[in-house]
């Protein structure tokens, strides 16, 4: 008597961990999206989406279909190319993914928080490039100072 075997689509199970192809795009919508100053929620209803699907786009919980990638390229004014930017095409697969789990890689990156977009921001609204380069020059003096020990 022959046994019946389900056929299982290749896929995700529950437990496993996001495709780091996923969590990619996903933080590079969440880095866009936060430079425009846009929260989930506006970015969700220019899409007629939810915040929450929003945010599973923005961890690589979801995958982004092509049509959606092609919203979100429009309401977010950057090429399709974007979100696949800054990514290794040969060594991504090869490593299995990034070293750190998908949470810790988004947050140890000062380059993906909102405080370093927003700080940026501030800075390029300074109209006077004297001013300007002066507090870049503070900053950077403040950056070497931190790193000194104190003196005792």
């Amino acid at each position: 008597m022959a046994t019946h075997q389900q056929i299982r689509r290749p896929g995700r199970q529950k437990g496993d961990k996001p495709n780091p192809i996923d969590v990619h795009v996903g933080s590079r919508v969440r880095l866009r999206r936060n430079m425009l100053g846009l929260s989930q929620e506006k970015l969700g209803e220019a899409i007629g989406l939810t915040f929450q699907q929003v945010q599973k786009y923005e961890r690589g919980a979801n995958r982004i279909g092509a049509s959606r990638l092609h919203d979100l390229s429009r309401v977010l004014d950057v090429p399709v190319s974007f979100f696949f930017d800054d990514m290794d095409p040969v060594r991504a697969p090869a490593i299995g993914g990034f070293a750190e789990p998908a949470a810790e890689a988004f947050d140890s990156d000062p380059l993906r928080r909102r405080e370093t977009v927003e700080l940026v921001s501030a800075y390029y609204r300074i109209e006077d490039p004297a001013l300007r380069r002066r507090l870049f020059e503070l900053a950077r003096a403040l950056a070497v100072g931190a790193e000194r020990p104190a003196a005792k």
